[in-house]
């Protein structure tokens, strides 16, 4: 398979993740655009987003690990940061990209990476994506206009789609978030797609 078009300037700091991800047993995925763009429509992305399954007390090796792949913190006191929001601002040096890696913990993350498998791509490139569900699902919570849009297309690209584990944690993430109406507007999106 080839890296869409749109996605070949992040080919160098995607592998940098993907050898990350290897590096912590593969207790990570990628996730944000770049996954939109591969399991759904190729589109413009700021950067690499990932999910890392990580205490607090990882972040030190992580930040050890990441540095060896040519990724450094992109802000002063990246590790306290990372302790209170629980997500990890970094830069790939050489291509000057950003990377945002989310400390996963909840049950969902936790399933998010027993469910991932690899995609492979021309140039030995291997990524670690969520399945199109579980990126539904993290779209959903995160309900940003492109996020929404993205949700559109994967619906129309995935017709079989586990309808009922989507119902499930977008009304989980829901209840947790105070929005009791996100179920009702990710259910219309997807149901038009049908």
């Amino acid at each position: 398979m080839k890296l869409p078009e749109e996605l070949q300037t992040y080919h160098d700091p995607l592998e940098a993740v993907q050898r990350l991800i290897s590096r912590f047993d593969h207790r990570g995925v990628v996730i944000g655009g770049i996954a939109a763009s591969v399991l759904g429509r190729a589109r413009y992305t700021e950067d690499v987003d990932a999910m890392f399954l990580l205490s607090t007390q990882d972040i030190p090796r992580f930040l050890d690990e990441a540095e060896q792949e040519g990724i450094a913190p992109r802000i002063e006191n990246a590790a306290d940061f990372a302790r209170r929001r629980r997500v990890l601002l970094l830069r790939h040096i050489v291509t000057d990209t950003n990377i945002d890696i989310s400390l996963g913990i909840m049950p969902f993350e936790q399933e998010v990476i027993e469910r991932s498998s690899v995609r492979e791509f021309e140039g030995a490139l291997q990524v670690r994506l969520p399945t199109p569900e579980d990126l539904i699902i993290m779209k959903a919570i995160a309900s940003r206009p492109k996020d929404l849009e993205d949700i559109r297309t994967l619906a129309a690209k995935y017709t079989n789609l586990d309808f009922a584990r989507i119902k499930r944690w977008v009304k989980d993430y829901s209840e947790l978030m105070e929005t009791p109406e996100l179920w009702g507007q990710i259910e219309k999106i997807i149901k038009r797609q049908e």
